[in-house]
């Protein structure tokens, strides 16, 4: 796994090279609460906190497979 840098922010492709999911996927659990909030940078810059990208990233290789 690559490594993830403890701060700054990581845009879309970036997050997605790391979690693999759709794009609508991840949309939909950024909506729902399971994955965290972006943040606007710009009028069209989205981003997330590389924080919260570690911390998920942590959180989903703790918990046991759900089936």
């Amino acid at each position: 796994m690559s490594q993830v840098p403890t701060n700054g922010f990581l845009r879309l492709p970036q997050v997605l090279a790391l979690i693999p999911v759709s794009r609508s996927a991840w949309w939909a659990g950024c909506k729902s609460g399971r994955y965290p909030k972006p943040v606007k940078l710009g009028p069209r810059t989205t981003a997330w906190r590389a924080s919260d990208i570690a911390a998920l990233l942590e959180k989903l290789t703790a918990e046991p497979e759900e089936k």
